[in-house]
């Protein structure tokens, strides 16, 4: 498919999953099919949409929308904090009947269970069922600013939260912590600051977390499912230390900074001036014993504060030497 996306998909009343992905569409966000009651599944994955993710309504839009994969494509500007406070169903880890059920197309006395390609350590993998209280957000490689919205955190159905290769800036929201079905994190290549919030330890599903090439610092928090990630969740990130990293906590929470960094030169410098006074006075101690030794202490002495010597050896006055007239 290329161009638009047809617009008379507004019409499809009934539709729960719309899969558009690895095409040629170049559009902008379908804001307009946020009013469809049934909607479930928007996958627009791979294609050239661009522009701002923005919905144009005040009343809850995609109010049944459980995954949501925008990747690879050319968004740009913040994340879409109005469209994420209406996702209603990600809000409710029980599904809507309160029993998960795969999500199945009826067509007379046959039915078609729906298949969801979603992305999991980099790589593309085909979900053969999509459970009815399965949710997911992928928002990956796009050109996405500023910060991650708190409300995230509210999204307690989320099983997997791709926000990587985008240009986001700032913390990461301690709220995260609330997504107790995460299984999935990667916010990897982007341009967050601060330290790992402590609060992410409580995810106990978390099974693959990726922070990798972002500006973080401080000490990598420890317990539950951060004591199985390995160095590749955190690469790129100079300003961390702690396990799994070579680097060491100090156990004060701070990373090395450029002051610690003068702090360790001045030492250095002191270290210098101590021992160059150390070789100074061994030097003195080696020509005192030298000069005793040789019984002229006297002689010594008189090199410093200029006086005649009064040793055995007498020193002879110059003779003026004058010449003869011829």
């Amino acid at each position: 498919m290329d161009g638009l996306l047809p617009r008379s998909l507004v019409n499809c009343s009934m539709l729960e999953v719309l899969d558009v992905g690895n095409n040629n569409i170049e559009d902008t966000f379908p804001h307009w099919l946020e009013s469809l009651p049934d909607l479930q599944v928007l996958d627009s994955r791979s294609n050239k949409f661009h522009g701002f993710v923005q919905s144009t309504k005040e009343s809850p839009s995609f109010p049944k929308l459980r995954v949501l994969d925008l990747s690879s494509n050319d968004f740009r500007g913040p994340l879409p904090v109005q469209c994420i406070e209406n996702f209603k169903a990600m809000m409710d880890p029980h599904g809507e009947d309160g029993s998960p059920k795969y999500m199945k197309m009826s067509m007379g006395a046959n039915s078609y269970q729906y298949s969801l390609v979603v992305t999991w350590k980099g790589l593309d993998y085909e979900l053969q069922g999509i459970l009815t209280v399965f949710s997911s957000i992928h928002l990956s490689n796009n050109k996405l600013e500023g910060e991650i919205p708190d409300v995230i955190g509210k999204l307690s159905s989320l099983k997997g939260l791709n926000l990587s290769h985008n240009n986001l800036t700032g913390n990461i929201p301690p709220s995260l912590g609330n997504l107790t079905n995460l299984e999935w994190l990667d916010l990897s290549s982007n341009v967050l600051t601060g330290k790992i919030p402590d609060e992410l330890v409580s995810l106990t599903q978390l099974s693959v977390l990726n922070l990798s090439n972002n500006h973080l610092v401080g000490r990598i928090p420890q317990g539950n499912q951060f004591n199985t990630f390995g160095n590749g969740s955190y690469e790129g990130n100079l300003g961390l230390c702690g396990f799994p990293l070579s680097k060491s906590y100090d156990g004060i929470g701070t990373p090395p900074s450029s002051f610690q960094e003068k702090d360790e030169l001045w030492r250095f410098g002191w270290r210098v001036v101590v021992l160059g006074y150390g070789c100074g006075v061994v030097f003195g101690l080696l020509m005192g014993y030298h000069v005793f030794r040789t019984g002229k202490p006297k002689w010594f002495v008189s090199l410093f504060d200029g006086r005649p010597s009064q040793s055995g050896t007498k020193m002879r006055k110059p003779r003026r030497l004058v010449q003869r007239r011829r």
